[in-house]
């Protein structure tokens, strides 16, 4: 009946709208009928264990669904559920009489907005991945929390999918290399949950088990109206999307890796931990997005078994190789750093430290986010003064001890990090060497200078843009530059000196970090 169906659905006197041409997109679960306003998803009736589509109420609880999930990240593109009734050859759309499928409705848009077609003709921007992280910050900090006593909240869960991957991918294989590979990835992976179960009941018990994505990806989101917007969800099966914020995370992050654009998955990352806060995620991070290389690895071997064609098996087999080394290089140990900033504001620290974090894959922890996340907004009557409210002496203690804090976390984790804060006192920038001392970790001072002009113009500019986190006026800069006290002997040892008006003087630093430290 479904295909008769699909191609009866293709009449133009069916649909209460305009309809400029038919053209059909075909997955292995549904059947998308475009028809130029309008785009109407059937769900086929089949069962892939974990998926089952077999039944008529199924496959309507799933329309459903697919709506009201969808419908939390998208305005006016997810429409409604339509009931076709009729017979296979001769339909009606929200007819009457007995139903005999379900379509979802949703406002069609061109394919070459998907952000993947977007990234394939070289157009992907760090404001689409801004724009993107800003969307699923937000998307998990409201999301619905499973309830910790849930089956699926609870550690085991996590690791069920990821042993079952495992199990799976191994009867597919048979060169011995990529046996052995496998199985020191499988080791990797059962001695880093063996390590970080205590950290997966504690999110379990605080909440970061949420109704998530799923299966997040530049597939996935598509540029609608001007905004980039993440669609389709994973209706189908709970426990890939009841799942910790940091695996929806992962998935795009290693789905960026996997396109060679480290640079935007890194910039991701750091854009969803500052504002989301959860700095906690980076213990398991590469946890989650080495799971989501062997997920993808697995899918393509999938139709190893189904090709005959030796060409088309080697391509198949090598997909599963650059999922797999992906996966690997998760496992690898990693060069550390801690940097810190040192300048007035505007002087383009937040430039440098971002630049840090494309380049070398570092964690950037910026003073004035963590301070409003201490104390919130500086009152209007306090604004431009440099020591009330939440810059005060006991404020500005309590948020660099917040950013040695997670500095230190991130290091443990393994991570390199970038604290972009002005770190004018000395006591500041010895509380953060004493934070590399303590966790083996070279230090590094990033002496930020650029001529009075140039740091009033970059004011402005970001008054004008009103999209910055920092309340420094001409005024609070001017109190810093007087009241900075300057680095002594020692400290210049661990300094390096950027001119950050001047691109070269960055991209020296960049190199001058890679020759120090090649790892990173």
């Amino acid at each position: 009946m479904s295909q008769t169906l699909i191609a009866a659905l293709q009449n133009p006197a069916l649909y209460p709208h305009p309809v400029e041409s038919f053209q059909v997109i075909e997955t292995h679960i549904s059947w998308v009928v475009l028809t130029g306003p309008f785009a109407y998803k059937i769900k086929k009736p089949v069962n892939f264990g974990f998926l089952d589509f077999t039944g008529l109420d199924d496959r309507k609880h799933f329309c459903n669904e697919e709506l009201r999930l969808n419908q939390r990240l998208t305005e006016g593109l997810y429409l409604e559920v339509l009931p076709i009734t009729g017979s296979a050859e001769a339909p009606q759309l929200n007819g009457d009489g007995p139903v005999i499928e379900y379509a979802l409705k949703m406002r069609q848009f061109p394919q070459s907005q998907l952000l993947a077609e977007v990234q394939s003709r070289g157009e992907l921007t760090t404001d689409h991945i801004d724009a993107l992280a800003s969307q699923i910050a937000h998307f998990h900090l409201n999301a619905p929390r499973v309830a910790p006593e849930h089956p699926l909240a609870s550690s085991a869960a996590i690791m069920a999918p990821v042993t079952q991957n495992f199990e799976q991918i191994r009867p597919m294989l048979s060169d011995k290399a990529d046996l052995v590979q496998l199985d020191a990835l499988q080791a990797w992976a059962d001695a880093s949950f063996e390590r970080l179960q205590p950290l997966f009941e504690r999110r379990r018990t605080e909440g970061f088990i949420r109704e998530c994505h799923g299966d997040i990806h530049l597939g996935n989101a598509t540029i609608v109206d001007g905004k980039v917007v993440l669609f389709d969800c994973i209706e189908f099966n709970e426990p890939f999307r009841l799942t910790d914020v940091t695996a929806d995370a992962a998935f795009l992050a290693m789905d960026l890796e996997d396109r060679n654009l480290k640079p935007l998955a890194r910039r991701f990352i750091s854009a969803w931990l500052e504002q989301t806060g959860d700095y906690d995620a980076l213990e398991i991070l590469n946890f989650f997005k080495a799971y989501r290389a062997m997920v993808r690895a697995k899918v393509g071997l999938f139709r190893l078994g189904q090709e005959e064609n030796p060409v088309q098996r080697a391509v198949i087999l090598r997909q599963y190789r650059s999922y797999a080394a992906l996966a690997e290089s998760y496992s690898a140990i990693p060069s550390r750093l801690l940097a810190i900033t040192h300048g007035v504001s505007a002087v383009g620290k937040s430039h440098v430290a971002m630049r840090l974090v494309e380049a070398l894959g570092a964690i950037r922890l910026r003073s004035d986010v963590e301070r409003k996340r201490l104390f919130g907004e500086q009152q209007a009557a306090e604004k431009g003064q440099l020591t009330a409210g939440i810059y005060s002496q006991d404020a500005s203690a309590a948020t660099y001890q917040r950013l040695h804090q997670l500095a230190s976390a991130a290091l443990h984790a393994g991570f390199p990090v970038v604290i972009d804060a002005t770190y004018l006192k000395q006591a500041q920038r010895h509380a953060a060497r004493d934070v590399a001392q303590e966790t083996g970790a070279p230090f590094l001072i990033l002496d930020c200078q650029a001529p009075e002009t140039v740091i009033a113009s970059w004011l402005a500019q970001r008054q004008a843009a009103a999209k910055d986190p920092s309340d420094a006026t001409l005024e609070v800069v001017k109190a810093q530059q007087a009241s900075r006290e300057a680095l002594d002997a020692e400290e210049l040892a661990q300094t390096k000196q950027v001119n950050t008006h001047e691109s070269a003087s960055l991209d020296s630093l960049i190199e001058r970090i890679r020759q120090r430290l090649p790892g990173l």
